[in-house]
């Protein structure tokens, strides 16, 4: 990480060398506009100065203005792109140490918020990834990954063990009092039933067309798969691992989440803008919530205590919906290509992953009121995502990929390929 900052540091110097020559250049090039070049080269001395003010050198010279009529001399021009450079390097330099930049074993990064990266997991192996889900209480991350589940021990981050046998699993979720857990398996349009203990595949349930997000009810014990082109919901017993019902959507079904205390379940509906209410004890569908402006939502997290949703929507929008009035009562800005969502009870902040490399938090300053606080640079790729409750820390996977071509304007987007041995998982945590 320290070779990244110096990497950086160097890489600004360069720039402001480069600008500096392309200003006497400029005037070597034009004795027209000499006038404009003054200016330019008084508020350059004077930002100099105030540079040497700030980190502490002696003023030994005035800042003088050439006032002579004339071309740039070649060797003026060099000497003038190295001082700049020379105060410019130390400047950047102390500043960073003065930001924390450089810092115990490394340089973390520098982004200006609450959240700061603390360590990658490496995984390694090949094919995609999708849903990640923790059990704070046995300190587990489960990360769905091609056809298995990487299990991470989250008390020393590293890989502890894996689920195999899921084919095109999308996500697991642990149900630790009846010992076991449940896995969306895509490409087989199955749900695994797993024994927690030995990570062995106890029976596998048939669902709905492409199986994807799912989520534990603990109200009524129940395990809910969502089917995304099958538009439905498949419920299941997690004591018995039998469906209990068969719910249709209307649409196709994104994230989910649920609410013990209000007997819901609510789900994106990702081609109709909207947000499902399921009441949990009938299992059926009790309200349609638009959730305009955001439009193709994806990620969701719930604030409980205040009756808020949060949904992150493809354009670039994250939305904030009361649930008790079915509403929208707030957005904020987010990146693209966003999937992920979480919301941390204790810091009142909402979290939206984003496939170009950033994450936005945002902090529920009132009940109609969402701001951000931060844009937290992660990697291309990252745009799911999920919160330990115990440590605040947040997680995304994601690798690197090989180099792509432009695609034609009217071509489908299609996702790069992931370099082999690549998958790793980003660690975030507030600063302390």
């Amino acid at each position: 990480r320290l070779q990244k900052n110096l990497d950086v540091v160097r890489r600004a110097s360069a720039a402001h060398e480069q600008t500096a020559i392309n200003l006497g250049a400029a005037e070597a090039a034009s004795q027209d506009a000499h006038a404009t070049l003054l200016s330019l080269e008084q508020d350059l001395a004077h930002q100099r100065l105030a540079m040497k003010k700030a980190i502490g050198f002696p003023p030994d010279a005035e800042v003088r203005l050439r006032a002579e009529r004339g071309v740039f001399p070649e060797t003026r021009r060099r000497w003038f792109a190295r001082n700049v450079v020379a105060v410019v390097m130390r400047f950047l330099v102390l500043a960073a140490m003065a930001a924390g930049v450089f810092a115990g074993q490394g340089a973390l990064a520098a982004d200006e918020g609450p959240y700061r990266v603390v360590r990658e997991i490496q995984i390694g192996g090949e094919g995609g990834w999708d849903i990640l889900t923790v059990d704070a209480k046995a300190r587990r991350l489960y990360v769905s990954h091609s056809t298995k589940v990487v299990i991470i021990d989250l008390e020393k981050d590293v890989v502890a063990g894996e689920i195999a046998d899921t084919p095109g699993v999308h996500g697991f979720v642990a149900v630790p009092e009846v010992g076991r857990g449940f896995s969306s398996n895509g490409k087989e349009a199955k749900a695994s039933v797993i024994d927690l203990k030995t990570l062995k595949t106890l029976s596998k349930v048939d669902t709905g067309e492409s199986p994807d997000a799912l989520v534990y009810e603990p109200k009524h014990g129940e395990v809910y798969i969502f089917n995304h082109r099958g538009s439905s919901v498949t419920v299941i017993d997690a004591k018995t691992s039998k469906v209990v019902s068969t719910i249709q959507l209307g649409g196709s079904p994104e994230f989910a989440v649920a609410d013990g205390a209000a007997g819901r379940v609510y789900c994106n509906i990702e081609d109709k803008n909207e947000v499902v209410a399921i009441d949990s004890a009938k299992h059926e569908v009790v309200a349609h919530w638009p959730l305009a402006p955001g439009e193709a939502p994806s990620g969701i997290a719930l604030d409980a205590s205040q009756h808020r949703l949060f949904s992150t929507c493809d354009n670039k929008m994250m939305t904030m919906l009361d649930t008790e009035s079915g509403k929208v009562v707030a957005t904020v800005p987010i990146g693209e290509v966003p999937d992920g969502c979480a919301f941390d009870d204790k810091m009142q902040l909402a979290f939206a992953s984003c496939g170009e490399g950033t994450t936005t938090i945002a902090k529920e300053e009132a009940l109609d009121k969402l701001s951000v606080i931060q844009t937290l640079k992660t990697e291309r790729g990252a745009r799911t995502m999920t919160l330990d409750p115990a440590t605040d820390r947040i997680y995304l996977p994601t690798a690197q990929f090989e180099p792509t071509q432009t695609p034609a304007p009217d071509a489908p987007r299609q996702r790069p390929k992931i370099v082999p041995n690549t998958f790793k998982l980003l660690v975030y945590e507030p600063a302390k």
